[in-house]
């Protein structure tokens, strides 16, 4: 064995000297990030892409330089969400996010395909070296907040975005059924093993309120959210309802005016996270 340069990006060894931090790439030159949130699930359809839309909204609100990386590469939802119809462009430098309504910067393939609607057929090592890319090539200048849409489950791009980027924080979303709880576990124990703090459980589809008379209907039937959090010492950080309103907005590409305080909560983390 050769000796030691400590230059552990160059090293195929793995040996004792080698930490998590060893694997960690650097965001484009031009590009400062300050902080790393990722919003996972442990299945898909639970409503992540929203949860990491509302997030981000809430982040501008609150006056931070906010950013979406997109890793869900083979379902892209977010530009939709913003209404962000123009392709992403480029220079020799590297490339450049597109900015919505109220200047979030947001980076997805949806941005660099012919038509949002074309299909990604990729292997996942494509796929993953993809999203490394979105953080290694594009030019995202200042940024207090970057929150990434992963995409569900605990396969190659978790994986990938866990080992290749600094998160400083995760937050699991969920829905109502009994069997989410066991899911939800799934991704408590992965963020776990590659010891990426857990912020919170958010619940999305938590209930739907009545037009008339205002009370909460639990269509899902009742929710385990409180008692999945309590048994993996979590804290839940919002429930969002089912609401008509919040749906057409994202559908009309308007989430950037959603009104509720179903993640007040989330709120007050990312202050606190802004303070460290």
């Amino acid at each position: 064995m050769s000796e030691c340069s400590h230059d552990c990006s160059s090293c195929s060894q793995n040996c004792g000297e080698r930490t998590k931090e060893s694997f960690y790439e650097n965001p484009h030159e031009l590009s400062s990030i300050k902080k790393v949130i990722g919003i996972v699930s442990g299945k898909g359809g639970v409503g992540k892409s929203l949860v990491t839309g509302l997030s981000a909204v809430i982040s501008q609100r609150l006056g931070y330089k906010t950013a979406i990386l997109d890793a869900d590469i083979t379902g892209p939802s977010v530009p939709k969400m913003f209404g962000i119809k123009e392709r992403a462009t480029g220079s020799d430098d590297g490339i450049y996010p597109v900015k919505t309504k109220t200047g979030i910067n947001i980076m997805s393939l949806n941005l660099l395909t012919e038509n949002e609607t074309d299909p990604v057929v990729w292997r996942g090592p494509v796929i993953a070296g993809t999203v490394k890319q979105f953080w290694t090539d594009v030019i995202w200048g200042d940024v207090d907040f970057m929150f990434i849409d992963m995409p569900p489950g605990t396969g190659d791009v978790p994986l990938t975005v866990f080992q290749s980027i600094p998160i400083d924080g995760i937050i699991i979303v969920a829905s109502p059924q009994e069997l989410v709880s066991m899911i939800v576990e799934k991704a408590v124990n992965m963020a776990k093993l590659m010891e990426i703090p857990i912020l919170g459980l958010v619940e999305n589809m938590s209930y739907v309120s009545c037009p008339d008379c205002g009370k909460q209907i639990k269509i899902f039937g009742e929710s385990h959210i409180d008692d999945t959090a309590k048994a993996n010492g979590l804290e839940v950080l919002g429930k969002i309802p089912v609401e008509p309103k919040l749906a057409a907005a994202c559908d009309k590409g308007m989430i950037e005016l959603f009104e509720g305080n179903w993640l007040d909560t989330v709120e007050k983390k990312l202050e606190a996270l802004a303070g460290n």
